[in-house]
C-alpha cells in the first residue's frame, strides 16, 4: 500500500475523520479521543493505530497517558494529488468520497 492509498484508506472512515477534526484543536489523551464515540476503547486505540500507520498522527506516551498529536504536513501528499484535479474542474470532494467507498467495497 502506498503512503497516498494509506491515506485516503484512513480517511475512508467517519470515525477516523471526526477523530483527526478533535486533534485539530489540541492533543488528546486516547481516553479523551474516545470519550464522544460509543465504542470500546479497544476499538478506538484500532481506529488511532490506521491514523498512525497513515503517518497521520502520532502518539506518545507521557507516564501512563497515551497521547495523540496531529501530524499536521500528513496531509500534504493527498492534497497535492487533488489539487491536480482543480486544474481541470472543482474537485467535488463529497462525489470523490462516495468514489472512494465504491471502491472500498469492491475490494
Amino acid at each position: 500500500m502506498t503512503d497516498l492509498d494509506a491515506t485516503f484508506a484512513a480517511l475512508a472512515d467517519p470515525t477516523r475523520r471526526t477523530i483527526l477534526s478533535m486533534l485539530l484543536e489540541d492533543d488528546m489523551a486516547v481516553t479523551d479521543v474516545a470519550e464522544p464515540f460509543d465504542m470500546s476503547l479497544a476499538a478506538i486505540s484500532k481506529h488511532l493505530i490506521i491514523l498512525q500507520k497513515a503517518g497521520l498522527i502520532s502518539q506518545e506516551k507521557h507516564g501512563r497517558v497515551k497521547w495523540c498529536k496531529l501530524e499536521p504536513d500528513a496531509l500534504r501528499g493527498a492534497s497535492t494529488w487533488m489539487q491536480s484535479f482543480g486544474q481541470f474542474e472543482p474537485v467535488n470532494l463529497d462525489a470523490f468520497e462516495a468514489f472512494l467507498a465504491t471502491q472500498l467495497e469492491d475490494e
